[in-house]
């Protein structure tokens, strides 16, 4: 015990999260379009991979709710086999850019645009899975799923079997809504796995009429890519590939980020972190898994089990294990209403409400960017949408920054002094020269940039032949005075 001295603590806190991960790592893969067996191999090797790597002491890695969407518009455009080559390059990628020490770099990403990114893929999880707890097939795009919603309600509220369906999708969101207020010792077991038993109970107990997770085996699942996969894939996969790696990068990162605050013990070391995750979908590629990332669900439910070391994550990878290769039968029992249960709940867990009314307080640039991310997944996809999120926070960020102020002093004799002072960028350039050309054309002018931080090229230009064009014939010419260049860079004009 003197090698494990938190041995107790973390074993106790390994039971906790692979009773949290089992019913999760087989919602996600089952709502992915995938085999549910693997969705467990992934979660295996988030465990027994990515568990026993350094990085994040306490965080769990495994299958991801945020990817969910991403991973069957995949399978769906490429095929199952291509799977396995998709995450495993994003894994390869993700180790090269951990080599390269740019973990870090994700954390300037703007916060807005990731809680977007979760707003917009939990919008389309929902509806999604609302089809799937009535036993009806989704649309293909996120607008034709949450637009024909309505539809599949009036399909399903004249089919006996399909209402038995719903109600067994919604009896498991309730129980995972009002477990958390059970007392005693009933309410220290995990609310999705509560709802699972439950729902299975019920329908074997009285034969209801729904479809059930389909067994193939736990080595029966594992198909790795092959020469044809690899060979089948064009230049177009390329994107699906970047998107993988930049959320899942980005998934895991902020969530070590939010475990970080959770505990009191050694502080994640983001580059270390993103090579293990890379290794984690490395190998989940190689055996044609479901892509891994750090999961706040279980990774909150490790620390507040009392886990106190890597050894929680690495028992319960190999809880999953056990599970997998002596129960893959039990699988067989658990109604696909009651998954897609757990996944509507996920995905209203990934939709920040409050941040939302927080930011349209406060920010309302910043509630903007949030709800025009989630907008634009729902609308083009996954990909486009976060490059949309990440254009418009960019842009908001030059805009504020290129704060520049114009004054102009008119003593009523002599010239007119004219002051540019901040930061003078192309975004402000058209109000600077609507003032300046409204200045009289036969009055002397001193316009002084030395008050200036920062003046872009562009600006810099149209000054100068606004400066060289300004006076009419007779009046003298513009006096410009600028910072000279060793003070900021900026090039030197004798006046």
């Amino acid at each position: 015990m003197s090698r494990f001295p938190h041995l107790r603590q973390d074993f106790a806190a390994s039971l906790v999260v692979f009773l949290v991960a089992l019913p999760l790592c087989v919602g996600v893969a089952v709502a992915s379009g995938v085999p549910a067996e693997l969705g467990l191999i992934t979660g295996i090797v988030g465990g027994l991979v990515t568990g026993l790597l350094p990085g994040s002491s306490l965080q769990v890695s495994g299958p991801a709710a945020g990817l969910t969407v991403l991973v069957f518009e995949a399978v769906d455009a490429y095929g199952l086999p291509a799977l396995g080559v998709i995450v495993l390059a994003a894994g390869l990628l993700q180790l090269a850019m951990g080599a390269l020490r740019l973990g870090r770099w994700f954390r300037a990403i703007s916060l807005s645009v990731v809680e977007g990114m979760l707003a917009g893929i939990g919008l389309v999880l929902i509806a999604g899975q609302l089809y799937a707890a009535a036993g009806l097939t989704a649309p293909a795009s996120g607008t034709d799923k949450i637009l024909g919603v309505p539809g599949a309600v009036a399909d399903a509220l004249g089919s006996a079997e399909a209402l038995a369906s719903l109600a067994v999708g919604a009896g498991t969101v309730a129980v995972m809504v009002l477990w958390r207020r059970m007392p005693g010792p009933a309410g220290a077991v995990p609310g999705a796995l509560a709802a699972v038993l439950l729902a299975t109970a019920v329908t074997l107990a009285f034969g209801v009429p729904v479809a059930t997770v389909e067994v193939q085996g736990l080595l029966g699942a594992v198909q790795p890519p092959g020469a044809d996969a690899f060979g089948g894939l064009g230049i177009g996969v390329l994107g699906t590939i970047v998107a993988f790696t930049l959320i899942a990068s980005a998934e895991s990162l902020f969530s070590a980020a939010a475990v970080d605050r959770l505990h009191d013990g050694p502080p994640t070391r983001y580059n270390k972190e993103l090579m293990a995750q890379g290794a984690g979908n490395t190998v989940c590629g190689i055996l044609g898994a479901l892509p891994l990332t750090a999961v706040i669900v279980r990774s909150s439910a490790n620390v507040r089990a009392g886990a106190r070391t890597k050894a929680s994550r690495v028992l319960h990878g190999v809880w999953l294990l056990l599970f997998a290769a002596l129960l893959p039968s039990a699988l067989a029992l658990i109604p696909l209403p009651a998954l897609a249960g757990i996944l509507v709940h996920a995905g209203w867990k990934l939709i920040p409400f409050r941040a939302v009314a927080t930011l349209w307080r406060g920010q309302r640039g910043e509630a903007l960017i949030l709800v025009v991310t989630a907008v634009s997944i729902v609308v083009v996809n996954m990909f486009e949408g976060v490059l949309i999120g990440l254009a418009l926070a960019v842009a908001k960020t030059a805009w504020e920054a290129s704060q520049a102020k114009l004054e102009v002093i008119d003593k009523g004799a002599g010239p007119l002094q004219v002051y540019l002072t901040g930061n003078a960028t192309f975004l402000r350039l058209p109000r600077i020269l609507d003032t300046l050309e409204s200045l009289p054309r036969d009055r002397p002018v001193e316009l002084d940039l030395t008050g200036l931080h920062h003046v872009d090229h562009a600006c810099l230009t149209a000054l100068r032949n606004w400066s060289e064009r300004h006076s009419a014939p007779g009046t003298a010419p513009v006096k410009l005075t600028e910072r000279p260049t060793e003070e900021k860079g900026l090039p030197v004009t004798a006046p």
